[in-house]
């Protein structure tokens, strides 16, 4: 991550997220956002989505569920990936996982391949 001020008064900085051959993107950080630590959270969040959108040209994080690109978003207090849910089978948008615990779901194992009777 990168941060670097801002050429705007109504923004506080930008902050980048690079990817390991150095390409980066980013967003600006809302000058509030000290006040709040999800809003830094989000900026920070949106940047790497940003990153990875404009330079690997794909969705990340993907729901398990519906492979649909999820979004941060605030929900009890705590920043996390919603995704909108499943329209062919209408299924409602939902909280994946916290921001920071994509990697606590537990994803199933796939099913063996079916053996001719």
């Amino acid at each position: 991550m990168l941060a670097l001020p801002s050429y705007s008064e109504d923004e506080a900085e930008n902050v980048y997220i690079a990817l390991p051959n150095g390409e980066r993107h980013g967003n600006f950080v809302d000058p509030d956002s000290a006040d709040t630590p999800v809003r830094a959270l989000t900026a920070i969040t949106e940047a790497a989505q940003e990153t990875v959108a404009e330079c690997l040209w794909q969705a990340w994080p993907l729901c398990g569920e519906h492979d649909l690109g999820m979004h941060p978003r605030e929900a009890d207090g705590q920043l996390s990936w919603w995704c909108a849910g499943g329209n062919i089978r209408r299924e409602p948008a939902h909280i994946r996982a916290a921001v920071g615990g994509l990697d606590s779901l537990v994803r199933p194992a796939p099913a063996p391949p079916e053996t001719p009777a």
